[in-house]
């Protein structure tokens, strides 16, 4: 595997490579090939297992999460956001995540850090069940300051082309499944940020069963996992992740032109530090489902009468899902209507 720091003292970067060897190399699986240190990093595709696969790739970062952590000090779960923002939206196209890449930039490289960093990333490959098989730590002053970093990450995946779940047996009458989000994952964090600014919260307050801060800074939820393991179980015609556009945005990404979805709000109640965001930000209701998940981190489209075998299967893997609403037809310009 390849992992290399490169702009950075010699010394700082061969410890950084040799803290990170352990968590890097818990991430192997099938299909590894090679060790640390080279020019990049080697995978077997797993063709005996396909008859004829595509390859699906993701990119993304955490946004400006990575400063609410910074301050916070709570970097432990930012990897892991990470992974989860680039394996997720793979798994949207029914795709097994085969392995990830990242890039840490920074102003001056400090060990510790970038160990509880990398750490996270390889934490959140193995809930994927990826394998961390390269990245990059540049430190460049010019561009960053001193305790200043950025993190940007890569996966590839492999899918069966006639298994690909790309939205096109999606049809009226279709239901609509919700898979709880852990939080605001790591989606309007800019606005989270002007909130906590212009409110002077006490981060250290009570939001439902937890402190503020931990509400706020809950790592992304990876649903990779479980999103393959029900497709073998009950037809998927769509996935939607639920990202920034929150869910007026994201569920007509795979949605064919003529149709709509039709979402029942009162299907489920915000968790709790979404009230406090609304709340406290004065947001209304169309902003709030525009730019946060509210909730929800997942919608699957599904063949109507498959929902509470679903449900039952989502259930027992440990998702808390619900039916959120239904497919109809589009009568006008909208492609989400709620009810």
């Amino acid at each position: 595997m390849n992992y290399r720091a490169a702009g950075v003292d010699i010394d700082a970067g061969n410890e950084l490579v040799e803290l990170i060897k352990p968590a890097i190399k818990s991430t192997q699986r099938e299909g590894c090939i090679g060790s640390i240190g080279g020019f990049g990093g080697l995978f077997e595709l797993p063709l005996d297992r396909y008859r004829n696969p595509l390859l699906v790739s993701g990119t993304d970062g955490v946004g400006t999460k990575l400063k609410l952590a910074l301050e916070l000090d709570r970097l432990d779960g930012i990897g892991s956001d990470l992974v989860a923002m680039c394996a997720n939206d793979i798994a949207v196209l029914g795709a097994e995540a085969l392995f990830f890449l990242d890039y840490y930039a920074t102003g001056r490289l400090q060990i510790e850090q970038a160990e509880t960093v990398i750490a996270g990333i390889a934490a959140g490959c193995k809930q994927a069940g990826c394998a961390l098989i390269g990245g990059e730590t540049a430190e460049m002053p010019g561009m960053y300051h001193a305790q200043d970093f950025d993190l940007a990450g890569f996966c590839v995946g492999i899918v069966e082309r006639d298994r690909v779940i790309d939205g096109s047996r999606v049809a009226r009458g279709n239901r609509l499944v919700a898979l709880a989000s852990s939080g605001p994952h790591s989606n309007g964090y800019s606005l989270i940020r002007k909130i906590i600014e212009v409110t002077g919260a006490d981060l250290s307050q009570s939001c439902g069963n937890q402190r503020l801060a931990e509400a706020l800074i809950a790592p992304t939820r990876i649903y990779v996992k479980n999103l393959l393991k029900l497709a073998q179980q009950c037809p998927l015609n769509a996935i939607a992740h639920i990202t920034g556009g929150g869910l007026i945005d994201n569920i007509p990404r795979v949605l064919p032109a003529q149709l709509a979805a039709s979402i029942d709000l009162s299907s489920w109640a915000m968790p709790a530090v979404f009230q406090w965001l609304q709340q406290s930000g004065n947001i209304a209701e169309t902003e709030m489902l525009r730019t946060f998940n509210c909730g929800v981190g997942m919608v699957l489209t599904i063949d109507a009468g498959q929902e509470q075998a679903c449900l039952r299967q989502l259930s027992d893997m440990g998702e808390s899902a619900w039916v959120i609403g239904e497919v109809i037809d589009r009568g006008g310009e909208s492609a989400v209507v709620f009810a």
